[in-house]
Order: structure tokens, then sequence, then C-alpha cells
């Protein structure tokens, strides 16, 4: 699986190239800089990218700004963003994007490698990888719609927007999968959604509806 990396800090570059050459990536690509990445993106063409949200020369929102115009040069082209920031602005036009694996990890919050790995999977397979903080921050502010929805269906839609399946819900709420069920159903109900199997497209239909 071909990997570019965009990530100014020359030892956490390194280490990340090492860690995923250790778990099978292909590291095709490691650059330090806005202007660099988007050209790496293009011409590679990887699995997945995992790219910083700021990066040289002005240190603001270049890497997600490199990835939005990757994907908008090849739809659908995976990107996995590990940073210190959220940036709501270009995140919202990040996952509002249905086409392709998504992922918003911190990095001062990833404590596991075989999560982190699990992610970077999860997203060039086409999936969702969202930090628990990063759905926090970007629901919060979007109290209205979320009004009329139940402290567990709450809790549910909060799971789902991490890309969790019906069956890691259940786990992680202790609740069995039919209640998992019945929670969804009446969600994408409040919210005037259409229901949907597809975990990664139910997950960008919610943030997309509120326009995160």
């Amino acid at each position: 699986m071909r990997v570019v990396i965009g990530e100014d800090l020359a030892l956490l570059r390194d280490g990340l190239t090492r860690l995923l050459e250790a778990y099978d990536f292909t590291v095709v690509a490691a650059v330090d800089n806005g202007p660099e990445l988007l050209p790496a993106l293009v011409a590679h063409r990887p699995d997945v990218a995992v790219v910083d949200v700021r990066l040289p020369p002005t240190f603001t929102d270049e890497g997600l700004q490199a990835a939005i115009a990757a994907r908008a040069a090849i739809p659908g082209l995976p990107v996995l963003v590990l940073s210190q920031h959220v940036e709501p602005l270009y995140a919202r036009e990040l996952l509002s994007d249905r086409k392709g694996g998504i992922g918003y990890l911190l990095k001062d919050r990833v404590s596991h490698v075989a999560q982190f790995v699990d992610a970077v999977r999860r997203v060039a397979a086409g999936g969702t990888a969202l930090d628990p903080e990063v759905v926090s921050q970007l629901l919060a502010r979007h109290e209205p719609p979320l009004a009329a929805l139940t402290t567990r269906e709450r809790e549910v839609l909060g799971q789902m927007a991490e890309g969790r399946s019906n069956g890691a819900i259940a786990g992680k709420l202790f609740i069995g999968e039919k209640a998992v069920s019945k929670h969804i159903s009446s969600i994408f109900t409040k919210l005037g959604l259409p229901p949907s199997d597809d975990d990664h497209r139910r997950v960008l239909a919610v943030l997309a509806y509120l326009n995160v």
C-alpha cells in the first residue's frame, strides 16, 4: 500500500516513515512543506496520504489546502489528517466530500501504534477515522439540529461520526446491536436523513447535514 506523507517535523516524518514501512506500507514520498505536497500527491496518486494541517512556509493550513486540491484533481484520494489542531473551516470542506476515505486524528491523542495503523488502513479502504475530540468540536458548533436527539442518540451519533459500525457502537456503549439500529433509525428520522448501511456514507451524510 503506497503512502505520501506531508509533515514538517523531521523526527516525526522519519518516525512515520519507519513505522508505516514496518507494517508493510511503502512510503513513496515524504515532504516537509505545502508547495511540494500537492505535486507529490498528484504525481504519485498514493493509496492514502498522511498529512499535517500546518506546513511551511506559513504554518497555517497548507496541508489541508493541498489535500483538498489533490482530491479535486484525483476524486476519492484517501486522506488522513494528522495534526495538533482542529481547523473547522477546511475540515468542513474536506469532510463534506463524500468520495474516498477521510480521517482526522490529533497527534497528542494517538496513544497506540496499532490503532493508528488501523486508522490508516481504514481510510485507505474508503472508510472514516475521526478523533472523538474532532467530532466533539465539530458537532458542538451545531446544537440546534441536535436538540431533538436524546442523550443516548447523541452518544450513538458521536460513535457514528467516529466511523464505528453498529457492532462496534454496541460494544462501546454496552447495548445490543438491535438497540443501536433503533437509535440510528431515530437519528436519521429526526435529522431528515435517508438510512444507509454504508458506514462511511452515513458518517459523511450526518456531517454534511450538520454542515461541519
